[in-house]
Order: structure tokens, then C-alpha cells, then sequence
């Protein structure tokens, strides 16, 4: 049996985990714009060793250097209503990368669908 997919676009911002916006962690005025723009829905994943353009290393197994580990932000959606929240991203992520890549929806079942939601269906 073959499984219905619908093409997507993936966003994944790459920033710190002490990065901020007017004091609160840029990862949470992320994901809260997100949601207030209507996108499907955003995950934050906390890394536990990396670096970016500082070249510095950040990782959790050394206690001296265990500050601002890295943060991935991923946000999945049409390819059109992501690249619509890219100019808000601008304005809030000055330190950071942004990754654009296709990809595949297989399955989207929220928990807020009813019962009679349809697979596939963006819960309201």
C-alpha cells in the first residue's frame, strides 16, 4: 500500500541557547511566532555539542564550556507559508543559521483533530 505524502518545506534555525530577544530566549519568540503566523507547528531541540562561525566548541561534557549550547529550531510547512515567516527572522535571529530543505509530509495527525479529522488534515 502506498502512503499519500504532500510535498513540504522544512525550516531549521540554528542558533544558542543563550540567544535572546527583548530578554527571553530567542527560541521562544520563534516557536510564538510560529504559532500566532498559523504554521503547522514548531519543535525546539536542545543540542548537546557543537559549533557555528566562532568556531567555538560548546558541549555539555565539559562543565567549563557547557554555556550556549546549541539550539535547533525546526518549523515544517508549505514551501509558501514558510518562506512567508522568513522575513520575521530576519529581524530576530542576528547570530545564527537558517536551513531551508524539502521534504515530505507522510502523516499529519494533531492531537487537537476531532474525530471526524481526516489524515492529512491540519487540525483548526
Amino acid at each position: 500500500m502506498t502512503r499519500p505524502t504532500r510535498s513540504a518545506l522544512r525550516m531549521t534555525v540554528l542558533i544558542g541557547e543563550n540567544d535572546t530577544w527583548h530578554h527571553r530566549p530567542l527560541y521562544s519568540e520563534i516557536v510564538q511566532r510560529a504559532h500566532a503566523a498559523g504554521l503547522a507547528g514548531a519543535s525546539v531541540f536542545h543540542g548537546i555539542e557543537g559549533f557555528g562561525a566562532s568556531s567555538l566548541v560548546h558541549t555539555a561534557r565539559l562543565l567549563s564550556l557547557s554555556e550556549n549550547l546549541p539550539v535547533a529550531v525546526v518549523i515544517v510547512d508549505t514551501e509558501e507559508r514558510v518562506r512567508a515567516f522568513l522575513p520575521q527572522l530576519d529581524e530576530l535571529v542576528t547570530e545564527g543559521l537558517v536551513v531551508l530543505d524539502d521534504c515530505e509530509v507522510v502523516r499529519y495527525a494533531g492531537r487537537a483533530a476531532g474525530p471526524g479529522a481526516q489524515e492529512g488534515e491540519k487540525p483548526s
